[in-house]
Order: C-alpha cells, then structure tokens, then sequence
C-alpha cells in the first residue's frame, strides 16, 4: 500500500465491528492468549523511554487499550510533571523544538483535532492526516480533545512519523490537570534503534472518534475511543487482517528508576483462564504466555509524571468466524 492509497470502504467495515464489538455484540470470537515480552534496559535518566514491553501472537486481531488513573491518584496533592535531567548524559537534547504550525483538523462542540509541525523532530517521515476530503502533510503531533464537564480536554496524542500514541482519562475533580505517562505503538513494530511503527496514511472519523491507519507494509488498523470519563478511557483496536505472529503487533514505551521514579514499576498478568492475578517488579520480570490481560502501572506515589495513568492491554481475540 502506497502512502496515497487508501481503503476507505476497508475503514468503515473494520471501525463497525469494533463498534459493534465493543457494546456487547457477537463481533468477537473467544479471547486469546498473547506472549508478554521484557525488553528493557537498566537507566539512571528519568527522561530515558527504557522500559519496553512487547506483546506477540498468532490471531490477535481485536484488543482493548486503557488508561486509568493509579490507585493512589485520590492521594495526590501537587502533581509533579516537570522533567529530571539528572544523571542524563545529554541534558539539553530533545527530539523536538517549538512547534512552527498549529492547525486546527475538526472541530464540533464535542471534539476537535490540533496538528502541530514542529522545528525538529527525531524521523523526518511524511504522514498525511485525513479527515473527510481534507489531507494534511508534514504533521509531528496530532492531538484529540473534548468537550467536558470541566471544559476541554486533551486525552489522546499521536506522533504519526513513528506511530507512538499517548492516551488518559480525563481529570478528577480534586485536580486541575493530569500527566500522560507511557507510550504504546499499535501495529507491525519495527524494532531498531528506537522501536516504531511504519504508518502509510491517517484518517480520523469524528463520527465513530476512531482513527484508521494504513500501515507502510500493507494492511491497517482501526483505533476508536470506547470509553471516556474521569476514571479511565478506553480504546477498541482492530485490524484488518491478521499480524505476523513472529512481530510484536503490541508495545509499550515508559521509563523505570527506581520505584518512586517511574512511570511504570509493576506488571501484574493474567493468564489465560485463570482466575487470579501474578505481580512483579518490571525490572525482574522476563516473559510469559498464554496472557489475557496484562497491567503496567505503580503502586507506590511517584515523584516523575505523578499523575500519569496505568496502562492496561486485554480482551485479545480473532476475527469474527477465525
């Protein structure tokens, strides 16, 4: 697939079965079992994406992603965001410089959609971004907001040049805002120096708030927000055909110190049939099978990204009819 080819018809089947799957329907077959892979690496830096957790297998064609607040989030007081450069051997490097372009993609009086273009970024790829028959080029960051009770809010980020997504829920009435934390990547992951994503080309329906995406090496996804509210949101992710079952189709990205110092400290499973939950440090977890859900998050108050929200991947099963 071409980066100006796209199947739009393809978009609208796959965001329906989602839909449909999501509320209840019979658009899912039995959930699945998926292999949980540690890929990490010790660092002192805070700012250091090195926790990196992959997920693998054959006939995982649906999933839900969630963000929830952590346990401890009625706990905090001062929420802290600010970065820590110490013991970081390049300080002052960032991947990105000011943004030299905002542009405005949709916007009701529910939701609206911001593209920014920035001075620099780490991959110079041109994604297009679509939405009806508008196509915009050059985007770095591409951001969803709504409408709330507290007035807007920004939940969801999408880097398009390598496919890595940020997502929460939407702030508890005791603070004025909250952080994101970790970064997942959905589709055919390229692992290399940096693990990514190839994405041809991204079209966003405000109808269904799903986003499609036609992926470089053929095939593509549909991303839609399921769930939305002060505890937690909820992604429906389907693809279009099945993932090679030897390449991660599933990562997430966040960063480990120390507990205390980190946007993910934990893994918690659960195993496929089991009625019960195993928990471990993530720096001495390794890998597992069979996995029908699986929790990244902290139990312990964090002074880095204090309010950023657990990450949870679950509900994997087959296309309907495998």
């Amino acid at each position: 697939m071409t980066k100006n080819a796209f199947c739009f018809s393809l978009f609208i089947v796959v965001v329906g079965l989602v839909a449909a799957a999501f509320r209840g329907g019979a658009a899912y077959a039995a959930t699945i079992g998926v292999e949980v892979v540690n890929a990490s690496e010790p660092t002192l830096c805070a700012e250091t994406d090195n926790v990196y957790v992959k997920l693998l297998g054959e006939g995982a064609r649906h999933f839900r992603i969630e963000a929830r607040h952590p346990s401890y989030i009625g706990a905090i007081v001062a929420d802290r965001t600010v970065a820590d450069y110490s013991n970081c051997e390049r300080s002052t490097e960032k991947s990105y410089e000011f943004n030299t372009r905002r542009v405005t993609l949709y916007e009701s009086r529910e939701i609206w959609l911001i593209g920014y273009v920035w001075e620099r970024y780490w991959r110079q790829d041109d994604v297009p971004v679509r939405v009806g028959g508008r196509a915009e080029h050059g985007l770095h960051m591409i951001q969803l907001w709504i409408q709330g009770s507290r007035g807007p809010e920004e939940f969801l980020v999408l880097y398009p040049p390598d496919g890595y997504w940020r997502v929460r829920p939407l702030t508890p009435a005791h603070l004025k805002s909250t952080s994101y934390g970790s970064s997942f990547l959905v589709g055919p992951i390229v692992e290399g120096e940096r693990p990514l994503v190839e994405i041809a080309e991204v079209r966003f329906d405000p109808v269904n708030r799903a986003f499609y995406l036609a992926f470089e090496t053929g095939g593509g996804a549909s991303v839609r927000v399921v769930e939305l509210d002060d505890t937690h949101t909820v992604l429906g992710v389907a693809f279009d055909r099945a993932m090679n079952p030897s390449v991660p189709f599933l990562a997430l990205r966040s960063m480990y110190v120390m507990p205390g110092n980190a946007d993910v400290a934990e893994v918690a499973w659960r195993e496929r049939d089991s009625r019960s939950w195993t928990l471990a440090p993530i720096a001495s977890f390794k890998r597992v099978s069979a996995v029908e859900e699986v929790w990244l998050g902290r139990t312990t108050i964090s002074h880095h990204n204090t309010s950023a929200p657990d990450m949870i991947f679950g509900s994997f099963a087959s296309a309907p009819g495998d």
